[in-house]
Parts: C-alpha cells; sequence; structure tokens
C-alpha cells in the first residue's frame, strides 16, 4: 500500500503543510471489536507483512450478558476479495483478548478485519452442561440444541459435515437414550470440529478494514555481505608506494568466494566520484596525500555525483557485469545512499540553495559532534523540497534501472520523514520489489517510525547488547512489540562500528556475535574483512584503526581459513536455508539457563505456517563469553517448543546440532557445556520422540 494516497501527495511534498486527520466517528457494533492490531496510527498506514509469513492478528472482543461471543481474523487480498480466515482463540481468559495468524501468500496491498460473533452452539453446550448435570430443563435443554445444529446443518457444507451435524441432531432428538448420552452425541469432538471450521455466526459484527502491505520474503530474509569494491584488486607498488585502485571487474572477482559462503545480498559502499576539496586521509586525518583515496561518502566531483560511478572503478558497463555475475550466482546487489554532497558536487554549483549557509557565506558542512565531516556538505530539504525529491528520485530510479534492486540508506535520521514517506511511496508503487535499509541507529522512536512510513528493513541495537539479560529481551521486543513496524537486521560490526566487545574478544567474539546474529534475527550481515577477524580499534574510537573508509585495504583472503570464520559463516548460512524457522522473525522464545553467561532461544514455525508444510523447530543455546568455557542447565518450555511434557525426566525430543552433526537425547532440563575457543553455540533442529 502506498503510504501517500495519491490526493495527499501533493501536501506530503513539503510545500503544502500537510494536516493529519483522526479516524471519523464509527459506531460501536453489536459485538465490540475494539483494540485491533497490528494497526498503525489508527490505520493511517500500513503494518508490515511478509509473503508466506504468518503474521498474528489480535482484538478484544466481548458482549453483554453471559452468552459466548467468538472472533473471526479475515485476510483481504489486494483486489478487495476476502482471501481467507482463521479462527481466533482467546489468549488471555478473563481479557477478552483474541489470536489468530494470518498467511498473504503474494506481495502487495493487502488488508485485515475482525469480525466478531455471537455463538450460538457454544452458548448452548456451556449452559446444557450445566443445567442437564444438575436435572434441571433436560429435555428443553437437548430440544434447543438440536433447535442450533439443526440451524447449523442448514447451510452449504461438504456433505461429510452435514452428515456429522445430522447424526447430532438426531441423536438430541432420540429421547430413547439417556439424556447423557443425547448431550454427549451433541457435544462430541466431531462436532466440535465441524463448527470450529464451518461456525454458526450470529450478529457478525467487523471491525474497519486494516491495511497491511506485504514485502517479498527478501525484505525479511537475508544474509548481506559489505564491500568496498576500490579494495578487490587494489595494489601498491612497493617502490613508489603508489596505489592502483580496484575496479568493479577486479571485485567482480570476488563474487563467487562470497556466494560459496552463502550470501544473498552484496551490498556497495558509494562508487560514485568523490570530491578532493577536504578530502579526508587516513583515520579520518584531514590532512590527505594524493595517494588517499578519500571517503567514498564525499560524493561528487566534476566527473558527476550521485549518478555517476567513480573513473577508478569503471563504467556503467563495468557495474552493469558486476549485477549481472552476482546474479549468476544467485546473489542481489544493494548500493549506498548516502544524501549528501562533497564541496565539490555538481549540486553544490547548480542549487546552492539546498544546502545551509552560515552567517559568513560559508556552507556548512556535516557534524555529528564529536565527529566532523568537513568533506560532506548535507543537504537542507527545507529550501527546495521539490527539486531535491525529484533529483533523489531520478537518482534511485537510474540504479535501479541498472539492476540494482536494495538500498542501504545512510543516515536516513537526518531527513526530513515526510521526504522519505512519499518516495519510498512512489517507489512502493512503481518499483515494489526494490528494498531499502534503514541505516539508523537513533532514537527508538525515530527509528521504529522510519520503518513504520515505508522502510523495509532497519539496523538496529544489536551491536551492543552483548549480556544475557540484554539480548534475550531485545529479541522479545522484536519479535512481539515492534514487528509490525521494523524488520530488524543484525551487523556484528560495520565499517564505521567497533565495539569494545569485538575489539576485546578475540576470534571467539566474532564467532559468538556471527552466531547470534544469524539465528537472532531473519536478516543480517556482515562487513568484509569479518573472515579474518579485523578487530584492533583506532585509539579513542569505535572503529577500526587504517580503516577502509579512508584508504585501500589489501587482505589475504587465504588467511581465513585458519581463523575458521569462514567456514563458520557457510555454515550458518547453509542452516538459515534449511530452517524456514531461521527465516521468521516473529515466533521466539527465551529459555532459561542457570549460567548468566549462557542463552538460550528457540524458533518455531508450526506445520500449517510453514513453506514446508513440516513443523520447523530450532534451538540455539550460546555462550556469551568470549573468554572461558561455560556450562549450566537450561530449563525449555517445552509448550513454546510444540511439546509435551510427558511427567518424568525421560527424554522427549531428538536435537542435531546442524554446526557439528552431533545429536543428544534431551528432556526439558539439559545441561550444556560450551567452549568459545572450539564449540561456542548449539544450533539445534528439533524431532519430537
Amino acid at each position: 500500500m502506498s503510504t501517500t494516497q495519491p490526493k495527499d501527495r501533493a501536501r506530503a511534498t513539503g510545500t503544502t503543510p500537510s494536516v493529519p486527520r483522526p479516524a471519523p466517528f464509527a459506531p460501536i457494533g453489536r459485538i465490540p471489536v475494539v483494540e485491533v492490531s497490528p494497526v498503525l496510527e489508527d490505520g493511517r498506514w500500513p503494518a508490515k507483512a511478509t509473503e508466506r509469513e504468518a503474521f498474528p492478528v489480535r482484538a478484544t472482543v466481548f458482549r453483554e450478558g453471559h452468552d459466548a461471543v467468538a472472533a473471526t481474523a479475515v485476510l483481504v487480498a489486494p483486489d478487495g476479495t476476502d482471501h481467507s480466515w482463521a479462527r481466533m482463540y482467546d489468549i488471555a481468559p478473563g481479557l477478552d483478548r483474541y489470536e489468530a495468524w494470518l498467511v498473504p501468500d503474494a506481495p502487495g496491498d493487502w488488508g485485515f478485519r475482525v469480525e466478531g460473533w455471537s455463538d450460538p452452539y457454544a452458548t448452548w453446550a456451556h449452559d446444557a452442561r450445566l443445567k442437564i448435570d444438575a436435572g434441571v430443563d433436560v429435555e428443553l435443554m437437548l430440544t434447543e440444541g438440536a433447535l442450533v445444529l439443526e440451524r447449523a446443518a442448514d447451510r452449504e457444507l461438504p456433505a461429510d459435515a452435514a452428515a456429522v451435524l445430522t447424526d447430532a441432531v438426531t441423536a438430541l432428538r432420540d429421547t430413547a437414550r439417556p439424556a447423557q448420552a443425547r448431550l454427549a452425541a451433541g457435544t462430541a469432538a466431531e462436532v466440535r470440529a465441524v463448527l470450529d471450521a464451518h461456525p454458526l455466526r450470529d450478529l457478525v459484527s467487523p471491525s474497519a478494514t486494516y491495511p497491511v502491505v506485504v514485502h517479498r520474503e527478501r525484505a525479511l530474509y537475508g544474509s548481506w555481505y559489505e564491500m568496498f569494491p576500490r579494495s578487490e584488486g587494489a595494489r601498491r607498488d612497493p617502490e613508489t608506494g603508489r596505489w592502483t585502485s580496484g575496479t568493479l571487474r577486479t571485485a567482480a572477482e570476488r563474487l563467487p568466494a562470497i556466494a560459496d559462503m552463502g550470501f544473498d545480498v552484496v551490498y556497495l559502499t558509494p562508487i560514485h566520484p568523490i570530491g578532493s576539496t577536504n578530502k579526508k586521509g587516513r583515520n579520518n586525518s584531514l590532512e590527505s596525500t594524493p595517494e588517499d583515496p578519500g571517503s567514498p561518502y564525499g560524493i561528487g566531483s566534476p566527473d558527476g555525483g550521485h549518478d555517476a560511478i567513480h573513473p577508478d572503478l569503471g563504467t556503467f558497463e563495468d557495474f552493469d557485469h558486476f549485477v549481472a555475475r552476482a546474479r549468476e550466482l544467485g546473489m542481489e546487489v544493494a548500493l549506498d545512499v548516502a544524501l549528501q554532497a562533497s564541496p565539490d558536487h555538481p549540486w553544490v554549483t547548480e542549487h546552492p540553495e539546498w544546502f545551509t549557509t552560515r552567517a559568513d557565506g560559508s556552507i556548512a558542512y556535516a557534524e555529528n559532534p564529536p565527529k566532523k565531516y568537513q568533506d560532506i556538505y548535507p543537504l537542507n530539504f527545507d529550501n527546495d523540497p521539490e527539486g531535491i525529491y525529484t533529483a533523489v528520485r531520478d537518482v534511485l530510479q537510474t540504479w535501479v534501472d541498472h539492476g540494482v534492486t536494495a538500498f542501504r540508506v545512510d543516515n536516513p535520521h537526518t531527513k526530513p520523514l515526510n521526504f522519505w514517506q512519499r518516495l519510498l511511496g512512489e517507489f512502493h508503487e512503481r518499483h515494489p520489489e526494490v528494498i531499502f535499509l534503514a541505516e539508523a541507529f537513533t532514537r527508538p522512536a525515530m527509528m521504529r517510525t522510519l520503518g513504520a512510513i515505508g522502510f523495509h528493513q532497519s539496523y538496529t541495537y544489536f551491536t551492543w547488547r552483548t549480556s544475557k539479560g540484554e539480548i534475550g529481551d531485545y529479541l522479545t521486543e522484536l519479535a512481539t512489540e515492534t514487528d509490525a513496524r521494523v524488520r530488524p537486521s543484525f551487523w556484528p560490526t560495520t565499517h564505521d562500528i567497533l565495539t569494545p566487545y569485538m575489539q576485546q574478544g578475540g576470534t571467539a567474539a566474532f564467532a559468538i556475535r556471527a552466531v547470534l546474529a544469524a539465528t537472532g534475527s531473519p536478516t543480517w550481515g556482515i562487513y568484509s574483512g569479518y573472515e579474518l577477524v579485523e578487530n584492533v580499534a583506532r585509539p579513542g574510537a569505535e572503529e577500526q584503526i587504517d580503516n577502509e573508509k579512508y584508504e585501500y585495504k589489501q587482505r589475504d583472503w587465504s588467511l581465513a581459513d585458519s581463523l575458521g570464520i569462514a567456514d563458520l559463516l557457510r555454515s550458518l548460512n547453509r542452516i538459515r536455508r534449511a530452517h524456514p524457522a531461521l527465516q521468521r522473525l516473529r515466533d521466539v522464545h527465551v529459555h532459561p539457563t542457570t549460567d548468566d553467561a549462557t542463552l538460550c532461544f528457540s524458533r518455531r514455525v508450526p506445520a500449517e505456517h510453514s513453506p514446508t508444510g513440516r513443523e520447523d523447530t530450532v534451538i540455539v543455546v550460546v555462550n556469551l563469553d568470549p573468554y572461558a568455557t561455560r556450562d549450566g542447565v537450561v530449563h525449555l518450555d517445552l509448550e513454546a517448543l510444540g511439546l509435551r511434557h510427558p511427567g518424568t525426566d525421560a527424554p522427549v525430543m531428538e536435537v542435531t546440532d546442524e554446526l557439528g552433526g552431533e545429536r543428544y537425547y534431551w528432556n526439558d532440563h539439559p545441561y550444556v557445556r560450551l567452549d568459545p575457543h572450539g564449540r561456542c553455540a548449539h544450533i539445534l533442529s528439533v524431532r519430537a520422540l
């Protein structure tokens, strides 16, 4: 669904203030349906869903008196027809809170509604049990039951379902049989099953139909690999010290190795011309040499701006070759979008009004105190919002025309939200396959609203969550509280971020965080060099020393074999592809452990929601301590795993460690011991015994 309706789009450009309106008055239904979710801003914006991914619908449904009520969740297809429905069940007895899960099967602008209704069969069954057991109005209650089931049978039903109800009516009217036998026939499991599948509904009261935007699967699930193409194939002359930049052609030679590790998306940092004014030197120095390539985020030179390719990297023909090669290997290409300009960008001379002029007549450069970016001018969206919008839209269209299907958007929280809402809405209409990832490490309100107005995915606080409590709470929050707004993308490091945990924990820390990222979120990513455990920080900063953002990085990939991280990445992506439970966000459960550095959580997809048609359950147990072996007891919630407790300590499941192939027989309190320098985690597939 477009997040900006056509008649309101002109007002969303920034030239005319857009005034939100409250939802109009509506009468309450005969069976009240309130507190419906997932609903964003009373339905002004669509909730998020993904093709073939089940999402929960909840509502509070009640009525006056004591008659039974029930509810149905209805999924509405993009063409406005009812696609499917699911019976809702009370998930909070006493609070009248109902839930069902719906599964859209294709991308598009969908909707859903909740229908509350009076349940005459449930009302009769409840009252009949009480009265007949007490010997009160026995024949009357049996007759009323027969009338209810006759009415239920007198509808269009499958023949076998109608026969079940007709047989029950016959039994209820058979006065030769004992009353309890007649009641048992009217309330038999097969009768209830028919009325679950084909309920008899009175006083049906629908809610409004609320919007749900359904994206393609890659918007939810994928493995990203970030690279600076200029470093791939870069060479330094040992005699002169001069560098030769890598190119898009040499970068394409790295693609088979990336595909071999199982990545789905190759994300390129900006590939545009770089300005020379205030060009940054090594480690963000203000002094640069002719040999310093500059930051690729200082976009723009006489060679062009955001719609151009740096001459050192090649041409559009070379870019097209890179995209084609990635697709041959089963990968998509994502491109960084950094809406800023170097002082040498054509926009600066052609549209000086797009920038902020200070009191001394100079243009303000970017700052994020204490960081300063003298090589970058931020755009000022208040001076000519329509001109900036058109320019950015055309830039993105250029790259889409050349095969880009995803954009990683740099610092979207520093640009106006109405700009993003309009832009993302237009691309949703014109190119619904294109995915936008928000690189917004900022306050929760901003991050959640960026997701609500159209960003498909978002970077997260995962990078800084390191303790058992922090990680467990965060997994639960993302799966149950913000899932309709934000799809998380977990990154252990980025080219800008190297946390103390990663600086100090060595290879074990890189392994632990890779496991957590790959199993904790359907979308995860790594920054090139992760395989080599690049963990030396620049003093006083949470980023790498000799940062690739300011220089070429010549790597010896053969060293990755000895560290084992590349093999781990390969295994993690293999496991993710094999298990639908790891491709979904919402069904996660954190299980207690007796050790404060051992985290356990599970992901489960029931058979009715699984793309394979089979239930899939994965248990993840991770040692969070990169320095020491940890052990303890895991207290598994068997209900969350879809298992029953036998009432003894006997094993209830066979688990297979997908990392090593070992098999174990577990009850609900298994003992685990994990060595961070050997096997730092179990990733266990579950088979009930």
